[in-house]
């Protein structure tokens, strides 16, 4: 079992819990992670992680939603969202605006914020995404959050299990 695994199995419930919410602010989702401690291999939590989002109601969703920062526009003290959101951090003045502007009207037509795993990611190719999906149908819109969701939760996890 990896050491980081062993360390995180090994927390007591709240401080368990108060990681997992840095990894993803639904209650609900840390809920059925903790619930599925201890798990033996990397695997069995990113299983966890992956029913645990994939069960998530709107309102769970919503929840881990609010826990985003718009792309290009990363928390101060956060650095898993400034880390996560690279590509942008050198990007032209130019493109963040319109990755600014982009965000508001995302956020304006789907009631959240533009959500995408922008690890590795440049600020081109956030651009692009948000320039496509906006087009997209609320539906539609929400399972492609939820898969990125995924994803997004899957790298901070893989961090969580080599720092823990």
């Amino acid at each position: 079992m990896p050491p980081g695994l062993t360390r995180f199995n090994s927390l007591a419930e709240p401080a368990a819990r108060a990681v997992l919410l840095e990894v993803c602010a639904s209650t609900a989702w840390a809920g059925r992670l903790l619930a599925a401690r201890p798990c033996t291999a990397a695997g069995d939590l990113y299983a966890a992680s992956d029913a645990a989002v994939a069960g998530l109601t709107a309102e769970d969703l919503d929840e881990a939603l609010a826990g985003h920062p718009p792309i290009g526009r990363p928390r101060t003290g956060d650095p898993a969202s400034a880390r996560e959101q690279r590509g942008m951090a050198g990007a032209a003045e130019e493109l963040k605006a319109e990755m600014l502007e982009l965000n508001l009207a995302y956020q304006e037509k789907f009631g959240h914020v533009f959500l995408i795993c922008a690890t590795g990611k440049t600020g081109e190719q956030m651009r692009d995404a948000a320039r496509e999906r906006i087009g997209n149908a609320p539906e539609q819109e929400r399972e492609i959050v939820r898969t990125e969701l995924g994803m997004i939760n899957r790298v901070r996890l893989a961090r969580l299990l080599d720092t823990a």
